[in-house]
């Protein structure tokens, strides 16, 4: 249990650590598996390591010593019974071992069929695949349940095998024991307490072949989590004689002919992004999708380090401050605003655990939330599900920005996160962050044109390129990308006033 435990410990510490690029080698479905099933097979190995491979060895030891003191010469039965039980077993097991190896990853395929459907029920009887969903989960379920009866099956041969070597064994003595005692070699008692000694030595064998049942499936859940465990995120702190620490950050980001590329891309996604995000102004970024605005915006706090260039903090490299340091001084507000299971109070203090009573009610009213909290029966006590699946996609989005507010950063990222907003909502939410976080380096990814009008300066991204940078009037005039933007969201009314 204590190995358990310290197992699961060390796979979810490591886990947190990972940056995108470790993210992307393992589905969450088998991250799960791994920290569940996976240490549990490692578990009961140990288990039956315990019980029987320190007893077996001892009985089996002492069996061969009164073997060797009855001097019956016949010591070779002893020798190609255990020859016999061994190749048996090692069989068995090379038999078996790829398909344990394919039996987890089977099983990591029905936990992400499973997740799938939990996660995308609405979507599912929206369209009417219910059957569609049901028929993959038996295919994924029946590749499970016929790799496992294989496996069962093949071990059930194991017991009636070494039973049979046992009988074997037991009519070999006593045919060949007869003989010397016909001849007088050997008496009856010393026969009798060789067939003893001999099953001694068999019995410990077969306890250790009954490994032979676990330990495949324990090796290979042992490499899985091995596997887990030897993966260092590619996103570290420097050593501590290098780090910066500051007791007061102004919070000014400037990107220096920054580029970047995923791990195994051909080529770079972003090039030659090059501008500052000045404390007390708003800084928009537009572009079509695929241009990549949310990858660029997550340079900032190192969910990916840049290939090329740098990302700056008032004059210093990201990767010269400490990611605590740095993750301190910016709240996030991600495209999907996730939530975790607790009350509408804790949600909103996990960014902040110390922020008071006063503090949360402060940040929901700018984020837009504390209308729909006071309509809730508890208030901010209300329950929230796992992934806030009780509240709606706008509530959900708002709470979010509540979250990053209380936590009273320096910076300010919105990643598309007024999407489910209504517009008037909108407008009223960007008013309350222009009032309340006066002074705050503010950062807005967003699809809606009437998100950025009003911002300090708005970067147009394409392609992974700046296109223009400017206000929203004269880049109307300079940058064409801008244009088709605008005029696919706005009239020709709209824009003339």
């Amino acid at each position: 249990a204590g190995v358990g435990m310290r197992l699961r410990r060390d796979l979810f510490f490591n886990i947190l650590s990972f940056s995108g690029r470790e993210m992307e080698k393992f589905s969450p479905a088998s991250l799960i598996t791994r920290s569940t099933n996976d240490i549990q097979q490692i578990q009961l190995a140990l288990v039956m390591f315990m019980r029987l491979m320190l007893f077996a060895p001892v009985m089996g030891a002492g069996g061969i010593i009164m073997v060797l003191r009855t001097h019956t010469g016949m010591g070779w039965i002893v020798a190609v019974a255990v020859g016999l039980l061994l190749g048996v077993v090692i069989s068995l097991m090379n038999f078996t071992m790829p398909k344990f190896k394919l039996m987890q990853s089977l099983i990591d395929r029905v936990n992400l069929v499973s997740r799938e459907m939990l996660t995308g029920l609405p979507v599912i009887r929206a369209f009417c695949k219910e059957e569609y969903e049901i028929n993959r989960f038996e295919k994924a379920n029946k590749e499970l349940t016929d790799t496992q009866l294989f496996t069962s099956r093949a071990l059930s041969l194991m017991f009636p095998m070494l039973m049979l070597v046992m009988n074997i064994v037991s009519v070999v003595i006593i045919w060949f024991g007869g003989i010397r005692v016909d001849e007088g070699h050997i008496l009856v008692g010393d026969m009798m307490a060789f067939i003893s000694y001999t099953m001694m030595i068999v019995m410990s064998f077969m306890m250790i072949s009954m490994m032979a049942i676990i330990l495949p499936r324990a090796n290979v859940a042992a490499e899985r989590v091995e596997e887990v465990l030897a993966v260092r995120s590619s996103i570290t702190d420097k050593p501590d004689s290098e780090l910066t620490h500051r007791d007061e950050w102004q919070g000014r980001i400037a990107f220096e002919n920054v580029s970047f590329r995923f791990p195994d891309a051909d080529e770079d996604v972003l090039s030659g992004i090059d501008f500052t995000c000045e404390p007390g102004q708003t800084t928009a970024i537009i572009g079509s999708t695929g241009s990549g605005k949310s990858t660029l915006v997550n340079l900032v706090p190192r969910i990916f380090d840049v290939t090329g260039g740098r990302v700056t903090v008032d004059g210093v490299d990201v990767r010269d401050i400490s990611m605590r340091e740095l993750r301190d001084m910016i709240g996030v507000v991600p495209q999907k605003g996730f939530l975790f299971s607790g009350d509408i109070a804790s949600n909103i203090r996990y960014g902040r655990a110390d922020a008071t009573d006063n503090a949360v009610e402060k940040a929901a009213g700018i984020a837009q939330a504390a209308a729909f909290i006071a309509e809730k029966e508890g208030g901010y006590a209300s329950e929230i599900a796992a992934g806030g699946d009780n509240v709606s996609g706008g509530q959900k989005q708002r709470l979010a920005i509540a979250r990053a507010v209380a936590m009273d950063p320096r910076v300010f990222i919105f990643d598309d996160s007024f999407s489910a907003l209504d517009y008037r909502t909108d407008a009223e939410l960007r008013r309350a962050l222009a009032r309340e976080l006066s002074g705050r380096t503010v950062i807005i990814v967003a699809q809606r044109i009437a998100t950025i009008l009003n911002a300090d300066r708005i970067v147009v991204l394409d392609e992974g390129r700046v296109a223009g940078i400017g206000i929203h009037e004269s880049l109307l005039e300079s940058c064409e990308v801008y244009r088709e933007i605008v005029s696919s969201q706005m009239s020709e009314a709209e824009l003339a006033s």
